[in-house]
């Protein structure tokens, strides 16, 4: 009984993943394209039902610690799901946030070509989806490889951090669109640094081994 829990609460925090992963793809195709609806769509429709989600979820692992008493390997494995569930929930806040700036800059005049935003996008896209497959194969080492992704991110966002300062140095006027930018890149990084933080999980549920690639740049994680 207690591992059909389990199973169930599998089932369940994938499907959230899945959830918040095409929020963030709802929210980069809603900048490229100029879709206001899309970018609503995130904000009024997809948040909430995230939030539902890990309410629900959290409310479901709780139940199954306090009916079932699991130990050892089961009990790890509904702490990584609690944990799990957490980081999901944040990275739903992250996805709003980019929507909100995307509906800032879809009605102005683009400061520059959007290539690495996209870039950052489809890289963390990527992490996430490895990443579910390692939590569904019990495979440690696809967690350690995507969590060594992080590090694109951060070399795109750093780029896209220095090509800004040059545009607004030279132009002012473009400054507050240029802030947003900077927004939505330092989010989608935020993003990489969950997704590692759940591999991170995946790797000590699987192998009982501690793996910090490296101290998260914000610890409270505080989203901007």
């Amino acid at each position: 009984m207690l591992h059909d829990k389990i199973d169930e609460l599998k089932h369940d925090i994938i499907s959230y993943a899945n959830h918040v992963k095409i929020m963030m793809k709802k929210s980069m195709e809603g900048l490229l394209t100029g879709n206001e609806q899309l970018l609503n769509e995130v904000i009024e429709k997809e948040e909430p039902a995230a939030n539902e989600r890990e309410l629900s979820l959290d409310d479901q692992c709780m139940t199954v610690i306090a009916r079932y008493e699991p130990r050892a390997v089961d009990l790890r494995m509904v702490l990584m799901i609690l944990k799990i569930n957490n980081d999901l929930e944040r990275i739903g806040d992250h996805a709003v946030n980019i929507s909100e700036s995307a509906l800032y800059l879809i009605q102005r005049d683009p400061v520059k070509p959007l290539v690495d935003l996209p870039r950052m996008m489809e890289i963390v896209v990527s992490m996430m989806e490895r990443c579910i497959t390692s939590f569904l194969k019990k495979d440690a080492k696809t967690a350690d490889e995507v969590s060594l992704e992080d590090d694109k991110v951060d070399q795109l966002r750093d780029q896209i951090l220095r090509e800004l300062i040059t545009y607004m140095s030279s132009d002012p006027s473009t400054i507050k669109r240029a802030i947003h930018l900077l927004r939505i890149a330092s989010n989608i990084e935020r993003v990489a640094d969950l997704i590692t933080n759940i591999c991170e999980d995946i790797i000590f549920t699987v192998e009982g081994r501690v793996a910090k690639h490296h101290l998260s740049k914000d610890p409270s994680d505080g989203v901007y």
